[in-house]
C-alpha cells in the first residue's frame, strides 16, 4: 500500500507542476457491504459513517483524474439476515486509497448539474473481527475458521488487496471554485473473505488441533441459540465461495478549486447558465 500511495503522490506532483485545474475534494457519507452475511446488494442496513479526502486534476471539461483516501466500516450479522440459525457476525474497518478517471456526461462548468461516471483501481485494508458470547473481541483471520492455511485448497487470505472501484455521481456547480455533489461507488473485490465466511465447515477436531478451542467456538455459533443445533455441522455449507464480497461508499462530495487557471480547452470556467 505504501508503494501505491507513493506512486499516486508522484503522479499528482507532476500534474500539479503543470496544472491549470487542480482540486481538493472531501467526502462524507456511509460505507456498507454485500456478502455472505448480508445478501442484499445495496441497502442502508448495517451502514456506517465514512469519510475521505483527495485531489483531482482536469484534463478537460469532460475528463479528470482523481485520487482519494477513504476510511469506513463494514459489518454483517445473521441475526438481521435470512440465515439466523448460522448466527455468525463480523465487523471490519476499511482503509482505502484509489486512483480513478472521471468522465462528465455534460461539459463541466457549462451546466449547474453535471452527472459523471468513474472507474479506476484501489488498494484497501480490512481485518474482520467479532465478539464472543462473553463480549471479548477476536480478530478472525488468525483463527482460520474455515481451515485456511492447513486444509488443502484453502490458502490464508491477505488483509491488504486490490479492488476495482466504479460508480456515478452528480456535481452541483456553486461557483467557479466550489462545487458539491452526491456519489455512490462500488468496489469489485477479488476475495470472499471480507466477512471471514466463504466455504464449508471443516472437521472441528482438525480446527481444534491447528487453531484451538476459540476457533471452533467462533466458526459455528448456532449452538448459542435456543433453536440452534448443538451439533457442529461438519461438511455443510457455511458460505458461498462462488459469489465474491463487495463493499461500497455512498455520500456527499465537496470540491475546492486550488488553482484558477484555464482548462485544456483554453476557456476560463464560468458560472453556468443552464441546469442540464
Amino acid at each position: 500500500m505504501k508503494i501505491f500511495f507513493l506512486s499516486v503522490c508522484l503522479v499528482f506532483l507532476s500534474l500539479l507542476s503543470n496544472s491549470q485545474s487542480f482540486n481538493f475534494n472531501l467526502f462524507l457519507g456511509t460505507s456498507n457491504y454485500n456478502g455472505d452475511l448480508q445478501d442484499r446488494f445495496f441497502t442502508f442496513k448495517e451502514a456506517h459513517l465514512a469519510a475521505g479526502a483527495g485531489f483531482s486534476y482536469s484534463f478537460s471539461n469532460r475528463v479528470a483524474i482523481r485520487t482519494n483516501f477513504k476510511i469506513g466500516k463494514v459489518s454483517g450479522d445473521d441475526k438481521k439476515g435470512s440465515n439466523k440459525l448460522r448466527n455468525l457476525n463480523f465487523t471490519s474497518q476499511i482503509t482505502e486509497g484509489d486512483i480513478d478517471l472521471q468522465y462528465f456526461l455534460t461539459p463541466l462548468g457549462t451546466h449547474s448539474l453535471t452527472p459523471y461516471i468513474f472507474a479506476g483501481i484501489a488498494i484497501y485494508h480490512f481485518d474482520p473481527y467479532t465478539f464472543d458470547s462473553t463480549g471479548h473481541k477476536y480478530y478472525l483471520k488468525p483463527l482460520s475458521t474455515e481451515g485456511e492455511g492447513f486444509v488443502s485448497g484453502r490458502s490464508p487470505y491477505k488483509l491488504t488487496q486490490p479492488a476495482i472501484p466504479f460508480g456515478a455521481g452528480v456535481k452541483l456547480w456553486l461557483s467557479d471554485n466550489i462545487n458539491a455533489g452526491i456519489e455512490i461507488g462500488f468496489r469489485k473485490l477479488f476475495t470472499d473473505y471480507l466477512d471471514d465466511v466463504s466455504s464449508n465447515y471443516i472437521d472441528p477436531t482438525i480446527l481444534l488441533a491447528n487453531r484451538g478451542a476459540k476457533a471452533v467456538e467462533l466458526s459455528y455459533r448456532g449452538d448459542e441459540l435456543k433453536e440452534g443445533s448443538p451439533l457442529y455441522p461438519t461438511g455443510t455449507q457455511r458460505g458461498n465461495s462462488v459469489k465474491k464480497d463487495w463493499y461500497y461508499f455512498a455520500g456527499f462530495t465537496l470540491s475546492f478549486r486550488l488553482l484558477n487557471g484555464n482548462l485544456r480547452s483554453g476557456k476560463e470556467l464560468a458560472c453556468p447558465k443552464n441546469v442540464f
